[in-house]
């Protein structure tokens, strides 16, 4: 799928995570190129402030990811706006600070149920309407980390992870359908990511640290992301030096995309349901 920039215009994109970093950058992006802006995240005051700043016309639906009755009664309303969601951007998570050894269970659970499993049962969610309507985007924001283990981070890596397996493997589902699906892969970016993470006992770190003060801003990682999307590339790294390294090193090649896509095409998924 190969698009430009002008096709998000009259479009309306949904993203989660859109209180602030790369999903309120995403949302300014996204809105001086014409598209109409659906902002979700917790804070409604917060997300109201970058609803402020945008040029499109903007719909706020506030909810916590993990409740999903929110969830389901968002993507209603979000699916009944205009002419319904053209982009979804799965942008809501939460990192983690501390070793494997010190971390408690409890925060593996909760960073795997905001950061992997939410971020499903959103995507499901919208499932009948992206393929009722044989068009649209998935966009999943995932991680360096979520192609490679970073220490302190066991959870956050198992999370992300997941999600491009996931995504992977619902992009070769849809590749048939006209609907694209793209994993996005960000390194150190100047958000609060550092200082809303969880730490081994699963309360909030309360700091950052300079690798991440001193990332790429997150204008510059939307741009990329946009760019991205708009030249229909399936896996999308965000980074700098070493870590854009180790991401291009980890990177899935385009040519297994294509085979993956290929077997769907000539019937693979048909064949496995007929032998059940």
């Amino acid at each position: 799928m190969s698009e430009g920039p002008e096709d998000f215009a009259g479009q309306t994109a949904w993203i989660t995570g859109a209180s602030s970093g790369i999903g309120a950058a995403l949302a300014r992006n996204l809105s001086a190129k014409g598209a109409r802006i659906v902002l979700s995240g917790r804070d409604e005051t917060r997300l109201q402030a970058v609803a402020d700043t945008l040029d499109s016309e903007t719909l706020i639906l506030p909810f916590d990811v993990t409740d999903e009755a929110a969830m389901l009664a968002a993507t209603k309303q979000a699916t009944e706006w205009h002419d319904g969601v053209d982009v979804f951007v799965a942008n809501a998570g939460i990192s983690q600070r501390s070793a494997a050894v010190d971390t408690a269970m409890e925060v593996y659970r909760r960073i795997i149920e905001v950061d992997l499993t939410a971020q499903i049962a959103a995507a499901q969610a919208l499932l009948p309407h992206m393929t009722g309507r044989g068009s649209g985007r998935y966009v999943f924001v995932s991680s360096v980390a979520g192609k490679i283990g970073i220490p302190l981070r066991t959870a956050y890596c198992a999370a992300k992870h997941g999600l491009v397996g996931y995504a992977d493997a619902l992009r070769a589902e849809l590749s048939q359908s006209g609907i694209a699906v793209h994993v996005v892969c960000p390194g150190s970016v100047a958000t609060d990511v550092s200082r809303n993470a969880l730490t081994a006992d699963g309360s909030a770190r309360g700091r950052s640290d300079s690798v991440i003060d001193n990332g790429m801003r997150p204008e510059e990682a939307a741009q990329i992301i946009v760019d991205g999307i708009s030249s229909g590339k399936r896996e999308i790294i965000v980074a700098r030096g070493g870590e854009s390294s180790w991401g291009e090193q980890r990177r899935t090649p385009e040519a297994l995309f294509d085979q993956v896509a290929q077997r769907v095409a000539d019937g693979y998924m048909e064949t496995i349901v007929g032998e059940d």
